[in-house]
């Protein structure tokens, strides 16, 4: 692959900064020298033990993408709160300077201190800039050979992985496939073209696949390695080369009209004509990692230890105690253990309950579970926001439960009974048993908007997915330190059926790949004789639901469809939760303002820094 010659003045793109020291929490991260800021590099490489430390840094740059609290350090991501599945209720995350429309290419220059989505350009230059200065030294490295090629191999992955980041949030970018030194000609630095870029990615990723990566790693005695998890291998190596070719087989990057004049300064079009050919070379690839990572059988779909309940299965997945079962392929290893920083469990626990009430889910996304039997409960929506109602589904808006059921008390608004177990795995709502009692989000309930006219629930329901009703909220004890997944065994699932489809229709693995997620879950299989269009409907919803919250899956999933101007615009909905009693706060309401999204919202300006530092860098479409 030709690679454009990258030239830069001096600080531009952060690349010519580095750091040694770890800041992680995670335990392999938390290794440094004793004087680590004023080790040389000749220092670092002539030593093994420190030569794996500066490694192990680069991990370091990996987002915390299931801490939905944007302003927080490493979580690096507005994505949840700037999609439709959840409103924030705090007024300073980046989500809602995206909400607004009002965030622009000179809000991005924040500093990689920030460590917020400010910051996200600048971060993982940094960290792809930490994975080339380790190629080019390893050799000094008097370690094993055997050893060096695995580092070789995690080095390449985490420069791929970072640059998916920036891939998928600005389109077209800089390839930077070595480290810049202060005596380079700094005068020219161009966007490659999305398909060098992908291609880049893809190399990486086979280089670990073809190379010394190890599909998990073991101990002597042929047991996974715990103390090894999120290290980069084999298996994550297969996820990651899948994931980039499905967005590059998708509307917004493959084919889009909008785009096919975007050209760098030399006329060099940035985006190719479209090429369905790559949803088949999506497909091709997720079959493949799907057949070589569970042939390993280290990895599988997870199931509790009661298969049946499709509440249990899907809510364990994610519990910070069930972290590194057998789904996970690769996250952001935050660490082993328990922890007194319960900032996650306390941005989705109620106010009433010691927590802030911060985080949650629209409305539209309620909407979107389907009922315990599997049939969507609505289908669309009036002029006016009223909901279309599919009457053959048996869910209704009146009315309150008159008995309890397997997942809710006696009392609970109808629009909550009957509904499918991830529902009731993910969301919490009013009149909801939680942590020792029900949920009140009405204004004079216990968890209302009385008690804090800053911590509050926004939209009458709050995030219950990976929350551990075991924590202490109140006096901030017993959190067990999580880890943030980036590839699991259920998306690359869905991955590939959404390839497949795309590439040959609605043929057997399509309907297996989605049904075996559905099963899990406790659902019935897909209806048959789905044309092409109606199963991208279902694949589309299905993701919508069990990719909820994950990943920024929902953000980006609706932006490489290209139907954001529709999701991420207007207003979202929940409850009334300014009425003082039950039954007035079952009723629709709209929340905070009106979203803006204009067509430059699909992709990410460049900091407005590195513009005016940058000879022949162009900025991304519609943000001039």
């Amino acid at each position: 692959m030709k690679i454009s010659k990258m030239k830069i003045k001096v600080a531009g793109l952060c690349l010519l900064t580095w750091a040694f020291v770890s800041t992680s929490c995670s335990d392999y991260l938390d290794k440094t020298p004793d004087d680590a800021t004023s080790i040389t590099l000749e220092e670092v490489f002539s030593s093994e033990i420190y030569t794996e430390r500066f490694l192990l840094r680069a991990y370091d740059y990996l987002p915390c993408e299931t801490n939905y609290n944007d302003n927080d350090y490493w979580a690096l991501g507005a994505w949840s709160g700037a999609s439709d599945e959840m409103n924030i209720t705090w007024t300073y995350p980046m989500a809602k300077e995206m909400n607004r429309g009002s965030w622009n290419p000179k809000m991005l220059e924040g500093s990689s201190s920030q460590g917020t989505s400010y910051a996200m350009w600048w971060r993982y230059y940094e960290g792809i800039r930490q994975c080339n200065v380790f190629l080019e030294n390893i050799d000094l490295c008097p370690a094993a050979q055997a050893t060096k090629n695995v580092w070789i191999c995690e080095a390449r992955f985490m420069r791929a992985m970072l640059h998916f980041f920036l891939l998928r949030s600005h389109g077209p970018i800089p390839i930077m496939d070595h480290a810049l030194k202060m005596d380079d000609e700094m005068t020219y630095f161009p966007r490659n073209t999305f398909d060098q870029c992908v291609d880049f990615i893809v190399s990486d990723c086979q280089y670990g696949i073809d190379g010394a990566l190890p599909m998990i790693y073991t101990n002597a005695s042929g047991t996974v390695a715990e103390s090894l998890y999120g290290r980069a291998t084999k298996a994550a190596a297969y996820a990651l080369k899948a994931r980039v070719l499905l967005y590059a087989a998708s509307p917004l990057f493959n084919g889009n009209a909008d785009y096919a004049k975007f050209a760098n300064e030399d006329g060099t079009l940035l985006f190719a004509p479209k090429d369905d050919s790559k949803w088949g070379k999506a497909a091709a690839a997720a079959k493949e990692a799907i057949d070589k990572i569970e042939g390993s059988s280290y990895y599988g779909l997870y199931y509790s230890d009661e298969p049946d309940n499709g509440y249990r299965n899907y809510m364990e997945l994610f519990l910070p105690s069930k972290k590194w079962n057998k789904e996970y392929i690769f996250a952001r290893n935050q660490g082993t253990g328990y922890s007194d920083n319960i900032h996650q469990e306390k941005c989705m626990a109620a106010n009433g309950m010691g927590g802030w009430s911060g985080l949650c889910p629209t409305q539209e996304l309620v909407d979107a579970y389907e009922m315990a039997n599997g049939s969507i409960p609505i289908i669309g929506y009036n002029a006016d926001g009223t909901p279309i109602i599919n009457g053959a589904s048996g869910y209704s808006e009146t009315g309150f439960a008159a008995t309890a059921g397997k997942h809710y008390p006696a009392g609970v608004y109808n629009m909550y009974v009957d509904r499918e177990p991830r529902f009731y795995a993910s969301i919490n709502f009013n009149g909801q048993q939680w942590r020792g009692r029900q949920l009140e989000f009405w204004q004079g309930g216990k968890d209302g908007i009385n008690v804090s006219k800053v911590d509050y629930c926004c939209t009458g329901y709050l995030l219950r997915k990976t929350a551990d009703e075991g924590v202490d909220v109140i006096n901030g004890k017993g959190g067990m330190k999580e880890a943030s997944i980036l590839f699991r065994v259920g998306s690359l699932y869905l991955d590939y059926a959404e390839a497949l489809n795309e590439a040959e229709g609605p043929v057997d693995d399509v309907y297996k790949y989605v049904d075996a997620i559905r099963k899990r879950a406790g659902l019935p299989g897909l209806a048959k004789g789905l044309d092409k269009d109606k199963m991208r409907e279902r694949i589309q919803h299905e993701r919508q639901i069990e990719l909820a919250f994950e990943a920024g899956h929902r953000y980006f999933d609706c932006h490489r469809w290209k139907i954001a101007e529709k999701t991420d615009n207007g207003y979202m909905h929940g409850m009334n939760i300014t009425a003082t009693n039950k039954v007035d706060y079952s009723k629709r309401s709209t929340v905070g303002d009106s979203r803006v999204f204009e067509k430059k919202h699909y992709l990410f300006p460049i900091p407005q820094s590195e513009m005016d530092k940058q000879i022949g860098l162009v900025q991304s479409p519609y943000w001039e």
